[in-house]
């Protein structure tokens, strides 16, 4: 029998997965009608509950035989399971409830085989490099499960081991759902069926990166050196000493589990700012970093007793470019704004829209669908609501889902999932909108600072109330600082790129020709408790010092 060619080199490659299993059809039809087997009778049982109790609208026994048909089938069907157990605008609650338990209640794998695999990639034996190693694990995800143990040099560790013949059944299940996607795609609503596979492919993708624990350790460094300077988020320390492709060691978290709503309330923390560090820092992640953990179920994050998140299981992350970024900021600004027609213009470089679209028939509609989703007032936002509302273009208009921004939105609807869990009251723009109010304020990049103008100047002129309400948004975040905001503003407005907005500002304060001391005196009563006067002269030294006498010259030449 010939290795199976992925056992050594683990990277996703679709034509040498065909290749593969083209040679050996019999593996492929053997598990395709046992996925069809288990499939058909799931939906016969639908179908006999319609018939038989229409009045009943949840049958949990159903969704426990969707959860056990997954489970048998093995990881990757357990890894569908879990993305469609954070979308409650695909899934009915009875199911909901029933999927959420494959995130990390699943049945363990043998302790043998564990310490078996453990012993033969550490090369030595377990008592040498652990005092104490759990005789069971405490924990069975969809790929592989933890231990709990103890160095021999004192630190308390966990080991995750992956589940054995774990390459050759994913390999088969993505050449299967690959093959189906090609049949599939042409009879699918939504326009989903234009890059089906291209969707499978990604997450096959993904799917190897999060089988390489090494990679995971790295990914789990890379994410805790962008946090470095937040306090309120803990990634664990990897051990790489006693890590490989296969285990990986890594400091222990003591922590509630995001779902214990119970412990965390027993230990005096507070759910609100627990959800406050969990969407503000899944917003740095995608607007700041460009790299974001794609699966933050609950199952991956916990309240530590001292207040701060702790994120575990790196293995599925995925990178924005800046341009990405940069657009995604401008599509919230435009959203909140309810500049349609820019928002359309966003779809289209973001891959949502065909460059050749034509956009003028749809931005009517994205004026009505995504009008009716926010509201009357920006606080009636949430991504349910959205994506729910989004989806009625997709059957007028050629809308696509490209395969990255799958994760994205399942990213950003979890989020939200859990927020809710914690608090039903929640709105994220709460903290949403004023994580942007303060980005775009604060101006980091040139392009911020473009979108920024976007925001301040609407038909040409100046638009005051943009600002004050721009203002108050980021104020509502306590931790918020005018001051060093200012100093960036007022270093932006004396360069030579801030020259069209200085001279808009100047146009404002003069226009009617008269002195517009009033807007002034409402944002200075916005801002003027924050600001001390010893302060401001140090702000106004700070701005002004950083420029060179080449700028200076080139200011009195205006």
């Amino acid at each position: 029998m010939s290795p199976h060619p992925f056992t050594s080199e683990r990277c996703y490659d679709p034509k040498v997965i065909a290749q593969y299993y083209r040679r050996r059809p019999w593996q492929a039809i053997w598990r395709a009608i046992t996925v069809v087997w288990f499939f058909a009778g799931f939906v016969w049982g639908l179908f006999w509950d319609r018939w038989r109790r229409p009045e009943v609208e949840h049958t949990p026994e159903r969704a426990t035989q969707l959860r056990e048909i997954l489970t048998y089938l093995g990881p990757t069907f357990i890894k569908v399971g879990q993305a469609l157990s954070t979308r409650p605008d695909l899934i009915r609650k009875d199911f909901l409830e029933e999927l959420t338990r494959l995130q990390d209640q699943l049945p363990p794998f043998n302790t043998e085989v564990a310490m078996a695999i453990l012993e033969m990639d550490l090369d030595r034996d377990i008592q040498s490099v652990f005092s104490q190693v759990s005789p069971e694990p405490v924990a069975a995800a969809s790929l592989g499960q933890v231990y709990r143990a103890r160095l021999r040099t004192g630190e308390e560790v966990a080991i995750k081991i992956q589940r054995p013949h774990l390459v050759p059944m994913i390999t088969l299940d993505l050449y299967l759902m690959r093959w189906a996607a090609g049949w599939i795609a042409p009879w699918l609503p939504l326009n989903l069926g234009h890059d089906l596979t291209l969707i499978v492919d990604e997450f096959g993708t993904k799917l190897f990166e999060e089988i390489d624990y090494l990679n995971e350790g790295r990914n789990a460094e890379r994410f805790a050196a962008y946090f470095s300077d937040d306090p309120t988020v803990k990634v664990p320390e990897i051990y790489w000493k006693y890590t490989s492709t296969r285990v990986l060691v890594l400091e222990w978290i003591n922590g509630f589990k995001l779902t214990d709503i119970d412990s965390i309330q027993a230990a005096g923390l507070d759910l609100n700012h627990l959800i406050f560090i969990g969407v503000t820092s899944g917003l740095r992640q995608l607007l700041e970093f460009g790299f974001f953990h794609a699966d933050p179920h609950p199952g991956n994050l916990f309240a530590m007793p001292d207040g701060r998140m702790a994120f575990i299981d790196f293995g599925m992350m995925d990178q924005l470019e800046q341009d990405v970024k940069e657009t995604l900021v401008g599509s919230v600004v435009h959203l909140i704004n309810r500049d349609y027609n820019d928002l359309a213009k966003d779809f289209v470089t973001l891959g949502f829209l065909t460059p050749e679209t034509n956009i003028t028939p749809i931005v009517p509609s994205l004026e009505k669908v995504l009008g009716n989703a926010m509201g009357e007032s920006v606080q009636d936002f949430n991504f349910k609501t959205i994506t729910d509302s989004f989806s009625e273009l997709m059957y007028d208009y050629p809308f696509r889902v490209p395969a990255k921004f799958a994760l994205i939105i399942r990213s950003l609807v979890t989020q939200e999932g859990i927020a809710l869990t914690l608090n039903p009251g929640f709105k994220i723009v709460d903290v949403a909108y004023p994580y942007v109010a303060r980005r775009l304020l604060k101006g980091e990049t040139p392009a911020l600072r473009r979108r920024l103008i976007e925001v301040l100047i609407k038909d040409g002129k100046f638009n005051w109330l943009r600002l004050e309400n721009m203002l108050a948004i980021a104020q509502s975040d306590q931790t918020f600082d005018i001051l060093p905001t200012a100093q960036l503003g007022l270093q932006y407005l004396l360069s030579p790129e801030g020259d069209f907005l200085r001279r808009q500002l100047i146009l404002a304060l003069t226009e009617d020709e008269r002195l517009h001391t009033e807007e002034v005196s409402r944002i200075w009563s916005l801002v003027g408790n924050h600001i001390k006067p010893a302060r401001l002269f140090d702000v106004a030294i700070g701005a002004i010092a950083d420029f060179s006498t080449a700028q200076v010259a080139a200011l009195r030449q205006q």
